[in-house]
C-alpha cells in the first residue's frame, strides 16, 4: 500500500559557512525540512460540549493522525456545566463511534490514525459540576496529572482549552499539592491554548501558583473567524468555503457518518441557509499543531492555521493589536474584554471597518486551504488512496534559517519537493511581513517557480525576514503545505 513518508528528523543542525556573492550565508547541512517528517506534536484537549465543539471534534478526528493524543476531557465553560445547557457527560461517544466506522478507510492513507479503542481509553470525564469548578478530583483531572508527571517522555504538552481551564487547573493544583518539588519540571513541558478564558480558573489559580514558571499561554480572540459570525468576518470571496453548497458537496453527504455529525445551519436560522457551516471556534486550537511547515510552534508570533500572537507579559501570548496604541487588557481576556468580540458586539465587521479585517486577518488568510484540506481528509472517510488527494511535501534543499549580508542575493529552493499522488505542483515565495522584525518588503523573483530569490536589504542589520513557501498540488480539492525560510541579515 502506499503510504506518505514518515520519517523522523532531528532538531540537531550542522552548519556549513559559505561566500555567496560576497554575503556569509549560515546553512544547514542536515537532511532537508520534510513537512510530513516532523515529530507529531502531543497535546490533550478540554472541551465543554458546546455546539461548535461539538462541530471542532469531526474535524479533530480527522486530524488525529497529525498529534500523539494524550487525552480528551470533557469540563465546563461559563456557557456550559452540569445542569445548564449541557451536552451530556457523554457528548464525545457519538463522534468515537462514528470515527470507529471510517477508522478502516482512514489508515489506507494514514497509519498513524489512532486506533478507536485507544481514543476512548483517553477520553474522561472533567470538572463539569458548575462553572469554575476545580475542587473535585476527576478521572479527567488525574489523566492530566498522569500525563504531566510522566517523566519518560519531556516533549512539551499543548494542553489546549476549548471551554474552560478549570479542569486543567485541577490537575496542576493536585501536582501543587502532592508533588510541589516537580512543579518547575511539569511546567517546563506545558504549553497552553486557550479559547479566550471562558472562566476564571486561569486568572484566580494557575497565574497566582504557576505564573512564576513563564509557562507559554496563547489566549485566543482570533478564533471569531471562523465561529458563529464567520460571515461578519471572512472576506466575501471566500464564503463560498462555507456555504451549503459547498458544506454540502464536500462535507455533509456522501462522507460517511462521522462527517455527517457535523451539526451545521438547519432551515430557518436567520441569515443562514440550511446546510451552512455553522461555527468551529475551537478548532484553532489543534490548527496551531497541525505540523504544515509554516512552524508556528516555534514561536507564537510566526504564525500559522491557529492564528499569530504577540507576547503581552509573562511569557503570555495574545492576538495583535488591532490599531496604534491599543492596550491588552490586564486580568482575564474574554467576552467582556476582547477587542474583536466587543467590536462585532458594536456592529462592527470585516466589511465596514479595515480594522477588523486586519484585526482577523491571522486566521481568515488560511481558511481557504483548510476548508480544502478538511474536504480532503473527509474524502479519506470513503475514498481509496488511489482515488483521494493528499498533500505535497515540501522540502527546501538548504537551511530553514539562513543567514546573509546586505546586499547578498539571497537563492531560495525547494528542489526535491514532491507529491504522493504524482500531481502537478504550483509555487508561491511570499514575505510574512507580519512575522518579520524587518520593516520593509523584499522584492522576490521568480516568486512562482520552484526557486526563487531576493537581495538582501542594506537597512536591515541584525532583523529578520520570513519568507514562506507555499506549494499547492492539482488535485482536487486542492491540498496545501509550506516551508517558512527565516532570513537573519547582519
Amino acid at each position: 500500500m502506499m503510504m506518505r513518508s514518515q520519517l523522523n528528523q532531528s532538531h540537531f543542525r550542522n552548519l556549513c559557512i559559505c561566500v555567496w556573492m560576497g554575503g556569509l550565508c549560515l546553512f544547514s547541512t542536515a537532511m532537508p525540512n520534510i513537512v510530513n517528517a516532523a515529530e507529531r506534536p502531543r497535546i490533550l484537549v478540554t472541551t465543554d460540549g458546546e455546539i461548535d465543539d461539538e462541530c471542532s471534534m469531526v474535524r479533530f478526528l480527522l486530524y488525529a493522525n497529525e498529534f500523539d493524543i494524550e487525552g480528551i476531557v470533557t469540563s465546563s465553560s461559563q456557557y456550559h456545566w452540569q445542569g445548564f445547557e449541557w451536552a451530556g457527560d457523554s457528548w464525545i461517544d457519538p463522534y468515537l463511534n462514528a470515527y470507529t466506522d471510517v477508522y478502516p478507510n482512514l489508515v489506507q492513507h494514514d497509519d498513524r490514525f489512532p486506533t478507536p479503542e485507544f481514543l476512548r481509553s483517553i477520553t474522561k470525564l472533567g470538572n463539569v459540576k458548575a462553572e469554575g469548578e476545580m475542587e473535585d478530583v476527576t478521572e479527567g483531572s488525574q489523566l492530566i496529572v498522569k500525563v504531566l508527571l510522566d517523566d519518560t517522555d519531556s516533549r512539551p504538552i499543548w494542553l489546549q482549552a476549548w471551554g474552560g481551564t478549570n479542569t486543567i487547573a485541577r490537575a496542576l493544583k493536585t501536582i501543587e499539592e502532592e508533588h510541589p518539588d516537580r512543579m518547575a519540571e511539569v511546567a517546563a513541558k506545558i504549553r497552553l491554548y486557550c479559547i479566550f478564558e471562558q472562566d476564571a480558573t486561569y486568572q484566580d489559580y494557575i497565574l497566582p501558583h504557576w505564573g512564576k514558571y513563564q509557562m507559554t499561554t496563547i489566549i485566543s480572540d482570533q478564533f471569531e473567524a471562523i465561529a458563529y459570525r464567520w460571515k461578519k468576518i471572512q472576506p466575501p470571496a471566500q464564503h463560498k468555503y462555507f456555504a451549503a453548497p459547498w458544506m454540502k458537496k464536500n462535507i455533509l453527504n456522501d462522507h460517511g457518518p462521522l462527517c455527517s455529525l457535523f451539526k451545521s445551519h438547519q432551515a430557518g436560522e436567520e441569515g443562514f441557509s440550511e446546510g451552512d457551516f455553522r461555527s468551529e471556534g475551537d478548532s484553532p486550537a489543534f490548527l496551531h499543531n497541525v505540523v504544515t511547515g509554516l512552524r508556528s510552534q516555534e514561536s507564537p508570533d510566526w504564525g500559522g492555521w491557529g492564528g499569530r500572537f504577540v507576547w503581552i507579559r509573562e511569557n503570555t501570548w495574545m492576538d495583535p493589536a488591532p490599531y496604534e496604541g491599543y492596550q491588552h487588557p490586564e486580568g482575564r481576556y474574554f467576552r467582556e474584554t476582547c477587542w474583536g468580540r466587543l467590536s462585532l458586539n458594536a456592529g462592527m465587521t470585516s466589511h465596514n471597518d479595515p480594522r477588523m479585517l486586519e484585526f482577523f486577518r491571522p486566521t481568515w488568510r488560511w481558511s481557504v486551504a483548510q476548508q480544502n484540506d478538511w474536504a480532503a481528509r473527509a474524502d479519506w472517510c470513503v475514498q481509496q488512496f488511489d482515488q483521494a488527494n493528499h498533500a505535497p511535501e515540501v522540502r527546501i534543499d538548504h537551511g530553514a534559517d539562513l543567514k546573509f549580508g546586505a546586499g547578498a542575493k539571497v537563492r531560495l529552493s525547494a528542489k526535491g519537493t514532491s507529491d504522493p499522488d504524482g500531481d502537478e505542483l504550483q509555487y508561491r515565495w511570499w514575505q510574512h511581513t507580519e512575522a518579520d522584525t524587518y520593516d520593509g518588503t523584499v522584492e522576490i523573483s521568480n516568486a512562482n517557480q520552484q526557486q526563487a530569490e531576493f537581495v538582501a536589504p542594506s537597512d536591515a542589520k541584525g532583523k529578520t525576514v520570513h519568507v514562506i513557501c507555499e506549494v499547492t498540488d492539482s488535485g482536487t480539492p486542492l491540498m496545501t503545505r509550506y516551508q517558512r525560510v527565516v532570513v537573519e541579515l547582519h
